[in-house]
C-alpha cells in the first residue's frame, strides 16, 4: 500500500519480477488451453483482426509506432502474472486469463445457495447472463474511445504511459468478456461480439449502452476523474459479478479486478497531484482565498472550486451507472445466483433475503426520507451505497493534501441524489448537500455546482499541448512520488518515433 492508502502499480507488480516463461509468438496469450480448442480458436482468430481494426480506428490516435513501457498480463500466478517492457502499441498482445478454479466452490447466494457452481450456462438463465456480460463488455471499448485523443495533451511521458496502460487493459477486459460470449453462447454470442466493435461512444446512431460511456473525456482532469470514480463503479460491478454462480464469469472477473486497482490509482493520484500543484502555486503567490478564481487561474493551475465541480459531475454520472435503485432485473439476477452483492460472502445475513428489507432514500412530499424496501428489489441501492462509502476515502485523502499545504478548502462528495438522470431521484432537483429544490432554484445555482463553458474552455486551453520531455511535467500538475516498476521519473516511459 502506498502512503495514501492506495494500491499502486509498483506495489502490485513487485512480485512480477520473477515471471513465468511465455511464448510471445502466440497470437493470444491465454490459460484456457486455446491451442487445443479448435472451435474456440477459429472463432477468436476470426474476431481478432476485427478487434485490431477497431483499435486502429477508435483507439489511441496516431500512436501505432509508439513504444510504451507496458505491463502485459502473461499468467495468473500472484508471484509472476505480468511482464514489463517497451512494446509497440501495434504489437501489444491481448489475451484471455481466468483466475484459478476454486475446488468445491458452491453458489453463495440466492435460491441456488449451496449448490455447486455452474461450468455451463443454465438454460433458464441464458438470456439474462448474456445481457449482463454484454453490458459489462460494452463499457470496456467505450472508455478507450472516450480517451482516444488524450495522448496529444499528456502532462508527461509518465502520465501518457499510464493512459495507454489503462487503454490496453480495458481492451484485454473486452477480450475476457468476448471469450465468454463466444465460448458459451454459440451464434448469439458471436453476433454480440461483432456488435461490440460496431458501437461507438457518443455515436448518434450506434451509441454505447450506458449513458456515462457516451460522455466526452475531453481533458486530463476528466480522465483522472473517470479513472477514480467511474472505474470504481467498474470495480464494484466486477466484484458483484465475481460472486456469480456461473464459474467462468466469476473467474474472469476475479482476474480483471487484479488490473482494475491500477486504474483507480491513476485517477486518485492524478487528481491528488493536480490539487498539490494548485495549492503550491497559491502559496507561492500568497493567495489565501481559494475562491479567487481569476487570480489562481492566472498562475496556470486549476482552482479548487473547479475541481469540486468536476467531482460533482463525475459522481452523478457514475451513480447513474448502477441503474435504478429499485430494480426487478437486479432482483432476478440475485435470486438466480448470477450476480451477487459487493463482498457477498462477508455480509452477515442468510444470503437469500426472502424476508429482508433495505432502506432506500427518496423524496416524499418535498423531503428526503428513507423507505424500507424488499431487499431483493433494492440490490442496486445497496451496491450504490457501498460505492458511495468507498468513494469517500479518496475525498478524505485529497483533503489531507490541501490541509498539509495550509490552504483552507474542503472537497466533498455530492449527495447521491444530485443531478441524477436514472433512479429514484431522476425527477427531483437536489443540491450537492442534499437539499430538495424547485427546478428554477436548481437551474439558478447550476453553474455553482457544475462546470460551464467558461470552465471547460479554461481547462482545455491549459492542457492543449503535451509535455513529452523525459522527467518533465506540465505546470498544472505535480510530479508523482515515484516512478513505475521502480523506474526513475526520468525514464523514457514512452518512446515517440
Amino acid at each position: 500500500m502506498s502512503e495514501s492508502g492506495m494500491t499502486d502499480e509498483g506495489a502490485i507488480d513487485n512480485a512480477s519480477k520473477s515471471i513465468v516463461e511465455v511464448d510471445y509468438n502466440e497470437l493470444i496469450p491465454n490459460n484456457i488451453d486455446l491451442a487445443n480448442d479448435a472451435r474456440l480458436k477459429k472463432a477468436l482468430e476470426r474476431w481478432q483482426p476485427k478487434y485490431v481494426d477497431w483499435w486502429n480506428k477508435a483507439g489511441p490516435e496516431d500512436t501505432r509506432d509508439f513504444e510504451v513501457y507496458l505491463r502485459t498480463a502473461v499468467g495468473v500466478d500472484p508471484k509472476g502474472w505480468a511482464k514489463f517492457g517497451h512494446v509497440k502499441m501495434s504489437d501489444y498482445r491481448w489475451g484471455i486469463l481466468l483466475a484459478p478454479k476454486v475446488a468445491g466452490r458452491t453458489i453463495s447466494f440466492g435460491k441456488h445457495k449451496g449448490e455447486p457452481v455452474w461450468q455451463e450456462v443454465p438454460g433458464e438463465y441464458r438470456a439474462l447472463l448474456r445481457r449482463l456480460i454484454v453490458i459489462q463488455a460494452d463499457t470496456e471499448p467505450a472508455s478507450v474511445e472516450q480517451q482516444r485523443y488524450l495522448s496529444k495533451s499528456a502532462p508527461s511521458l509518465y502520465d501518457m504511459r499510464n493512459l495507454f496502460q489503462v487503454n490496453v487493459e480495458e481492451g484485454r477486459h473486452l477480450w475476457a468478456m468476448v471469450y465468454l460470449l463466444v465460448e458459451y453462447f454459440g451464434r448469439d454470442g458471436r453476433e454480440e461480439a461483432e456488435t461490440l466493435l460496431e458501437r461507438r461512444s457518443g455515436d448518434v446512431d450506434k451509441p454505447r449502452i450506458l449513458g456515462a460511456f457516451n460522455e466526452e473525456t475531453p481533458d486530463w482532469l476528466s480522465f483522472f476523474m473517470f479513472t477514480h470514480f467511474t472505474d470504481r463503479d467498474g470495480k464494484m460491478q466486477l466484484a458483484a459479478l465475481a460472486e456469480s454462480g456461473f464459474d467462468p464469469l466469476s473467474r474472469s472477473c476475479r482476474f480483471m479486478l487484479t488490473e482494475e486497482a491500477h486504474h483507480m490509482f491513476v485517477g486518485e493520484s492524478g487528481i491528488g497531484r493536480i490539487i498539490q500543484r494548485t495549492c503550491e502555486a497559491m502559496n507561492d503567490a500568497g493567495i489565501k482565498d481559494p475562491n479567487d478564481i481569476e487570480a489562481i487561474r492566472s498562475l496556470g493551475v486549476i482552482d479548487l472550486p473547479t475541481i469540486q465541480k468536476k467531482i460533482n459531475f463525475h459522481v452523478a454520472v457514475t451513480l447513474d451507472l448502477f441503474g435504478s435503485e429499485l430494480s426487478t432485473n437486479a432482483a432476478t439476477a440475485f435470486i438466480a445466483g448470477i450476480k451477487g452483492r459487493y463482498k457477498e460472502t462477508r455480509i452477515d445475513d442468510d444470503h437469500v433475503l426472502e424476508n429482508d428489507t433495505y432502506k432506500v432514500a427518496r423524496v416524499v412530499e418535498g423531503k428526503i426520507v428513507e423507505v424500507e424496501e424488499k431487499a431483493h428489489i433494492a440490490i442496486n441501492a445497496r451496491l450504490l451505497d457501498d460505492y458511495y462509502l468507498e468513494a469517500t476515502g479518496g475525498i478524505g485523502r485529497w483533503n489531507k493534501i490541501v490541509a498539509k499545504t495550509g490552504c483552507e478548502f474542503q472537497f466533498s462528495l455530492p449527495y447521491k441524489g444530485f443531478s441524477r438522470k436514472v433512479g429514484v431521484f431522476s425527477e427531483d432537483f437536489i443540491s450537492p448537500c442534499g437539499e430538495v429544490l424547485s427546478e428554477q432554484e436548481w437551474k439558478d445555482s447550476k453553474s455553482d455546482w457544475l462546470c460551464d463553458d467558461t470552465d471547460a474552455d479554461f481547462i482545455q486551453a491549459l492542457m492543449r499541448v503535451a509535455c513529452t520531455e523525459k522527467g518533465k511535467f506540465a505546470g498544472w500538475i505535480a510530479a508523482p512520488k515515484s516512478g513505475i516498476n521502480s523506474q526513475p521519473l526520468e525514464f523514457e516511459y514512452v518512446k515517440i518515433s
